[in-house]
């Protein structure tokens, strides 16, 4: 006799667009946080002024919070 039990099919709580647009958020939050990197003194004494640059002020910063935007954004997206 034939078991007429079917193994209920397990589904992701989002679909593949989303998880696409995801693992690019995080790509772009790992830029910004590689844009903020360096700027480091070779000695301890003397104070660098390259931590002050256009690039880690601005640019990285802004480049996290862009990222997070769309990791918010796969996130509330609907699924069809």
């Amino acid at each position: 006799m034939k078991n007429n039990t079917e193994t209920p099919k397990q589904e992701f709580l989002f679909d593949t667009i989303n998880y696409k647009i995801l693992l690019v958020g995080i790509a772009v939050i790992a830029i910004g946080f590689i844009l903020m990197s360096g700027g480091a003194s070779e000695d301890p004494n003397v104070f660098n002024e390259e931590i002050f640059n256009f690039r880690r002020i601005r640019l990285a910063p802004t480049t996290v919070l862009i990222g997070f935007g769309i990791t918010i954004y796969s996130i509330f997206k609907k699924s069809k």
